[in-house]
């Protein structure tokens, strides 16, 4: 059974999950009426929150990390169709000990530009599903204060005492990938 998370609460993956080593972290959202290009992001920082490399940035134009952990699936421009629109491949087994954190980022492309923004969306989420069990473990709806945001921190991956656990975080903003990345970089 899937686990439901609110705004700011976490899951302790390493705990309540031990076997779990392959997730898929699935993005999806509705859009009515128009056609609205979004982009999920992934961005793997050490404890000073920094990549440690720029490739450690996974996006639609570096779709793997150099310890090959992360995988992008590629960019869905449309958002069409039920499921997951965007999905990032996670072996944990195989991340950068460096890395202490990987955050969830979904911007919309040119949204500024094209007047678009997250509460164009319906039913927005992010849920991580163990690969090798094939089930959903859990899941964060976004809820209605997405609002006017072009961009949003939809969770992250956080390791602490070498154990995992997933934020639900549902922060939006209007910094864009750019901002994301001046953040990061």
């Amino acid at each position: 059974m899937s686990i439901n998370l609110k705004k700011g609460s976490s899951f302790n993956l390493t705990k309540e999950e031990p076997t779990l080593k392959k997730v898929m972290i699935g993005l999806g959202w509705d859009v009515s009426n128009q056609s609205i290009d979004l982009d999920a992001s992934a961005f793997m920082v050490g404890s000073n929150l920094k990549l440690p490399a720029e490739e450690y940035f996974i996006f639609y134009n570096n779709l793997k990390s150099p310890d090959g952990a992360v995988q992008h699936t590629g960019d869905n421009r449309t958002g069409e169709g039920s499921g997951d629109d965007e999905m990032i491949l996670i072996n944990l087994d195989l991340i950068n000990p460096l890395i202490s954190e990987i955050t969830f980022i979904v911007t919309i492309h040119d949204a500024k530009s094209r007047g678009h923004h997250f509460g164009m969306l319906q039913n927005a989420y992010i849920r991580l599903y163990d690969v090798d069990s094939k089930r959903e473990v859990l899941r964060y709806t976004l809820d209605s204060e997405r609002g006017k945001n072009y961009d949003m921190e939809f969770g992250k991956l956080q390791k602490s005492n070498n154990e995992w656990k997933f934020v639900a975080i549902g922060n939006g903003g209007e910094k864009g990938l750019q901002g994301y990345v001046d953040i990061y970089a």
